[in-house]
């Protein structure tokens, strides 16, 4: 087996975290849904499709960044890098108040990115230890 180039390695982790996000954010909805909890699995969807919009602009963002090299980034990633937080907290906040969906749930599907990065370090490691 010939060693895979780090690099190329990291394309691929990289091009595999938002279908890693999206399975732990189903399959996290599915079993809540499970237990017939409905408005929990909402508030869960909810907080996971907001927590994978917010992985897709930063990795917008930081490639606009990269890719710029001397010339300006795009005014879109401007835009993204603006609106994110205040966006973010506005919708927490929004839950908070309101009470429509529980905020408990909300914040627990914003750690689906988080979990979805776990599960990816956990296979390089299971690949780095195989080849090793």
């Amino acid at each position: 087996m010939t060693p895979a180039i780090p690099a190329m390695d990291l394309e691929r982790a990289e091009a595999r975290l938002p279908r890693w996000m999206m399975a732990l954010g189903a399959a996290g909805t599915l079993g809540i849904l499970a237990s017939a909890h409905l408005r929990f699995a909402a508030g869960f969807a909810l907080g996971a499709g907001t927590g994978i919009l917010n992985y897709h602009w930063l990795h917008h963002i930081v490639e606009a960044l990269v890719n710029a090299g001397t010339a300006r980034p795009p005014k879109t990633a401007l835009a993204k890098v603006i609106v994110r937080y205040p966006l973010l907290f506005a919708g927490v906040y929004l839950f908070y108040r309101s009470g429509w969906l529980p905020f408990e749930a909300v914040l627990a599907g914003f750690f689906v990115p988080v979990g979805g990065v776990l599960i990816e370090a956990l296979a390089l490691l299971r690949r780095g230890w195989a080849g090793s």
